[in-house]
């Protein structure tokens, strides 16, 4: 499921040849380093420009034997090169390539993942702006609460979403460091200017400090980053779950032609993307917490980290390319229900108005617990006899006498919610605030 629905671009990424050319660019950049630097001659580094490619068959035969990938990875490269390969890998140590190659991978999903947000974020808008003033039931513990419209949901996640894009943005840039500093960090074989050098041709910046790798706090942004987004996606997904419910049914995925819900229940069509985007959303947070964990390594570095990353590199992006082009197109897909809110809307009454009638009598100088009280009983009593609440605070004398019948006949109109709907969009969309 995940293959068939993940977009090219991210799967390649990952891939061995994909990985294996991510480190010869950062080879071949301390290479042109040391060129500049007078230390590999210009007609041996024409050579190696020449001649440096990627076998990734040859690269994992020989990996058979060294049981070292990045041997391995130099072994294949000189078989190709020929003499001039000792100039290759000069006074670096694996993990300068490796960690370094790791800054251009996450750069390259990193920034698919944000492309995926910003497409998202698109939809999200269309949808607010479309439900713009399409009066629904709010809902809290589940309970009807007062009218909110399904604009204002749209556009409480598109808030979201752009905070989303803001936090894996900085977490990008946190990533996007790398370091040629040798086997404790100490430029003992290399310099500081060889390391800038190399790391400006490929786009990176210098991490100030480095030991042998790149400290791994900085991998926990990327992945926490893209965890609480997962929590994002989530929480959308169980909205539309929730809305989904045969007793709600206020909106409702798509269905297509020739698609089944149960194989036992013909009748069934199920929230199934928005299930298997809450539980693919899991993965992603888990996979977090794994980055946490290898935050701490021994002295310079371990390698303990390096099995976890093989793991949740590739699969932490890949799913979150996946499941942001899956809802974004399940939004798209979306069946909105109005009529369905507005009967839904009267399923508990007009108990909803409860509190306009509570700050009226405060307002008409009843004392709060009291007002609270009275309001309360009648808000039983409609319950109990599902008769509607307005009803009974017109029937009420006390009510009568307290606020009068043209103050009375203005507390129940429903469009009273949504008052400052206009200035939440305009905080939301055009003053930039969502991001912050």
């Amino acid at each position: 499921m995940i293959e068939r629905y993940t977009r090219p671009e991210m799967g390649r990424i990952w891939t061995l040849e994909n990985r294996y050319r991510a480190w010869l660019a950062v080879e071949l950049a301390v290479c042109e380093a040391w060129c500049e630097m007078g230390r590999i001659p210009a007609e041996a580094m024409q050579t190696i420009r020449a001649r440096a490619d990627i076998d990734v068959e040859r690269i994992l035969a020989i990996e058979e034997t060294t049981r070292h990938d990045v041997i391995a990875f130099l072994t294949a490269l000189e078989e190709k090169v020929g003499p001039e390969a000792r100039f290759i890998h000069l006074g670096c140590t694996s993990s300068d390539i490796v960690d370094t190659a790791n800054a251009l991978l996450l750069v390259q999903a990193g920034e698919v993942i944000l492309t995926d947000l910003s497409a998202l974020l698109d939809v999200l808008k269309d949808l607010a702006f479309r439900h713009k003033g399409v009066l629904c039931m709010g809902r809290t513990h589940g309970i009807h609460a007062e009218p909110t419209s399904f604009g204002l949901k749209m556009a409480g996640f598109y808030a979201e979403f752009s905070r989303h894009r803001v936090r894996i943005q900085a977490a990008l840039e946190s990533v996007r460091v790398g370091k040629i500093s040798g086997a404790v960090g100490t430029y003992a074989f290399l310099s500081p200017e060889l390391e800038s050098k190399a790391l400006a041709r490929l786009g990176l910046r210098v991490d100030p400090h480095s030991t042998q790798i790149i400290q791994r706090d900085r991998y926990a942004h990327f992945f926490t980053s893209l965890a609480i987004m997962a929590g994002g996606v989530e929480r959308l997904c169980v909205e539309l779950r929730h809305l989904q419910r045969t007793e709600v049914l206020e909106a409702e995925e798509g269905f297509a032609r020739g698609q089944k819900g149960s194989s036992a229940m013909p009748h069934k069509k199920n929230p199934i993307s928005a299930e298997n985007m809450s539980g693919l959303s899991r993965l992603i947070r888990s996979n977090a917490l794994a980055s946490l964990e290898n935050q701490a390594l021994w002295h310079e570095r371990d390698i303990s980290h390096s099995s976890v990353e093989r793991v949740i590199m590739p699969d932490s992006t890949i799913l979150a390319d996946y499941v942001l082009a899956r809802l974004a197109r399940l939004l798209r897909g979306l069946t909105v229900k109005p009529e369905r809110m507005r009967e839904n809307m009267e399923r508990s009454f007009g108990l909803y108005f409860s509190q306009r009638v509570l700050t009226a009598l405060i307002a008409a100088g009843l004392p709060r617990q009291q007002a609270y009280e009275a309001v309360q009983r009648l808000a039983m009593q409609s319950w109990e006899s599902r008769r509607p609440f307005p009803e009974l605070v017109q029937e009420n004398a006390d009510m009568r006498a307290r606020l009068g019948e043209a103050r009375l006949a203005e507390l129940f109109d429903p469009a009273f919610y949504l008052q400052h709907e206009d200035a939440i969009f305009e905080r939301v969309f055009n003053s930039g605030a969502a991001a912050h």
